[in-house]
């Protein structure tokens, strides 16, 4: 391990230690959306009038309710009647989750295609995060998609520190810091943002294999969606044992099946992420 990766590591370490790392805030459209949903008077055209100040979030959240996913009798035309069809609950996670991408961009263009990759996994498990929560769990599929959207949140200070101080390092290095650092800084994140308990931990745990808890939860989705994307590749999880994680059998999935082979499931998936882009 290089010099410079060790003293990167020490630097964000004592900047997470001492309150010092800048952690990103949530978009101000993600938190009038959550005001809103949280609220007890609030009407679901009150979260149409936030949702539509930003076209580009309509849009997508009308697509969405036309999706596969949620296929009604009659096409969605406007957002009163998309929020109408996926609820209060529904509409303010995924508006959260997709006001969030705006966060996934930077000015130097290696950090950049790194904050893009980072955001394309994330939408990519939180696709899958959906379609294992609705067939499989009685979790529901709309924090399933956030805990997807936000499992990787804490590559985003890292990438922003490099850039910030305008770091020289290999990509191999850079990696290092972020496999070692993201789990901590992602909750340190969420918590910030004041997330529901049962996905503050998801960052630190969806990499924790042999962890042993009751019954499935957040963190069980996005482990298994990420194992389900890397699976048959050189990925050092897909070398591992997979019939040793436990996350399987609280989900009542066979390790050993493709679901990408489960033409079903892989339409559904493939309609969540493509959703999500």
């Amino acid at each position: 391990m290089s010099n410079i990766a060790e003293t990167i590591k020490a630097d964000l370490t004592a900047a997470i230690e001492n309150d010092k790392l800048l952690l990103p805030t949530l978009p101000e459209a993600a938190l009038q959306v959550r005001e809103i949903a949280e609220s007890e008077d609030s009407a679901i055209g009150d979260l149409v009038k936030v949702i539509s100040n930003d076209t580009a979030l309509s849009a997508r959240i009308i697509r969405v309710c036309n999706s596969p996913l949620f296929r009604g009798n009659r096409a969605i035309e406007n957002l009163n009647m998309a929020v109408s069809r996926l609820g209060m609950a529904y509409t303010s996670n995924l508006a959260m989750g997709l006001a969030m991408q705006q966060m996934f961009q930077a000015t130097s263009e290696m950090i950049d295609k790194r904050l893009r990759a980072t955001w394309q996994t994330s939408t990519e498990v939180a696709g899958v995060c959906h379609v294992l929560a609705q067939h499989y769990t009685k979790l529901k599929p709309d924090q399933a998609t956030l805990a997807g959207l936000v499992h990787l949140i804490g590559v985003l200070p890292i990438l922003r520190y490099v850039e910030d101080e305008d770091l020289q390092i290999s990509s191999i290095v850079l990696d290092n810091i972020i496999e070692e650092l993201h789990p901590k800084i992602g909750v340190a994140i969420l918590k910030k943002w004041d997330f529901p308990k049962d996905l503050q931990n998801v960052p630190l745990e969806f990499s924790n294999f042999q962890r042993e808890v009751p019954a499935a939860d957040y963190t069980d989705l996005v482990m298994v969606a990420n194992l389900q994307l890397i699976a048959g590749t050189e990925h050092s999880w897909a070398q591992m044992d997979w019939s040793t994680i436990s996350a399987f059998d609280r989900l009542g999935l066979d390790p050993n099946i493709d679901m990408s082979e489960e033409e079903d499931l892989n339409a559904q998936m493939e309609a969540a992420m493509a959703l999500l882009q």
